[in-house]
């Protein structure tokens, strides 16, 4: 006896419309947390009010020395290296050791006039990051002006 898989499919060198959209072909299902090596990258919050742009990063188990944050020409870079090597002490016979590497690097492009870059902030509480990037008075919003009616 042979067992066959049942389709629906009238015509199977054409695929489906449901097929590509589960695929992810016409939406984007994957998710922008994983880098192409297979390593995950921390989720981030991004948002504004009137005054700043605030960024918070997810990154718990890690120290604040070893985040690097640069703003360059309107790119902000995040980015981490956190090594975990245990010291092999004098007489020690090692039969299993386990080394953890994890690096990360997140960059975001913000308008070069819009942030005061000599006051932008990072502090690490946690496990998050969280970074604050002032906007320039300029580009703050103003106050509505009511106009005297005469």
């Amino acid at each position: 006896m042979t067992l066959a898989r049942l389709s629906n499919n009238w015509f199977p060198s054409v695929p489906s419309i449901f097929d590509r959209f589960f695929d992810g072909e016409l939406m984007d299902w994957n998710n922008s947390n994983y880098s192409s090596t297979d390593t995950t990258l921390p989720a981030v919050n991004v948002m504004e009010n009137a005054d700043e742009y605030a960024i918070e990063v997810a990154a718990p188990g890690l120290n604040k020395e070893d985040f690097k944050v640069d703003y360059d020409n309107g790119r902000l870079t995040i980015s981490s290296e956190h090594k975990n090597e245990k010291e092999e002490k004098d007489g020690e016979k090692v039969t299993r050791r386990e080394f953890s590497y994890q690096s990360f690097q997140r960059s975001f492009t913000i308008s070069e006039n819009a942030v005061n870059a000599d006051k932008i902030k990072a502090n690490y509480k946690n496990g998050i990051l969280y970074i604050t990037l002032p906007k320039r008075e300029e580009l703050k919003p103003k106050p509505i002006k009511q106009i005297e009616i005469k």
